[in-house]
């Protein structure tokens, strides 16, 4: 039984849930429009570029967790799932999680979107694991802060090592499916790495190494 590991974003759905969310707290009013679109399409920028600050984004991303009681949030996430991602979501990405499901895979995200976000994706997409960046809480309420590694680049990797070691598992036979040239440090280190809708960097590293490239698109 091998594992098969998925990105979330721009690979299993067709966009960026992070940076929807922020798109969607902007409509909703929840956040000044003007200010935090320009952050938030600056750090999407930095994101593709591979010069995102992890740390510094999180500040502002997490920020609007920590000034809303979760109530108000869980609300608000239920209507940017019905809003937002179910019109993302790609048949062609169920039908290869299915594929991996049948032949007994362990089926898992890891994502840098934080988990609040992405924790009902993965239930929609019927994917039991989830490695995603943690939002800090205390009693009962997020703190704006991050709790551990960030999800994201050489981060996923520590993240994973971190779970393999506590379900006694292993890479062998293991599986990877990314779009980003973020995500190297991982497709480097599975059995079986996939490229996937890729960014041009990606791409060009995946025909150096004559790594497989399917899209999920229609």
């Amino acid at each position: 039984m091998a594992l098969a590991i998925f990105d979330l974003d721009n690979t299993l759905l067709a966009g960026d849930s992070d940076y929807l969310w922020g798109q969607f707290l902007i409509k909703e009013g929840i956040v000044d429009k003007d200010h935090y679109e320009k952050e938030n399409q600056r750090f999407y920028d930095e994101y593709k570029a591979g010069t995102l600050d992890i740390y510094e984004f999180l500040a502002f991303s997490l920020k609007p967790l920590s000034e809303n009681e979760t109530e108000k949030l869980q609300q608000l996430r239920r209507v940017f799932i019905d809003q937002e991602i179910q019109k993302i979501l790609l048949p062609k990405a169920f039908k290869l999680v299915k594929s991996h499901a049948d032949k007994g895979d362990t089926l898992m995200i890891i994502t840098a979107t934080n988990r609040f976000v992405t924790e009902p994706i993965a239930n929609l997409l019927g994917i039991e694991h989830l490695l995603a960046t943690d939002p800090e809480m205390q009693n009962g309420r997020y703190t704006g802060r991050v709790e551990g590694i960030p999800c994201f680049q050489d981060g996923k990797v520590k993240r994973l090592a971190a779970w393999l070691k506590a379900k006694n598992a292993t890479m062998e036979g293991s599986w990877f499916y990314s779009d980003s040239h973020n995500d190297l440090p991982l497709l480097n280190q599975v059995t079986n790495p996939v490229v996937v809708d890729a960014d041009e960097q990606l791409m060009t590293v995946a025909k150096e190494q004559n790594w497989p490239i399917i899209t999920l698109r229609e």
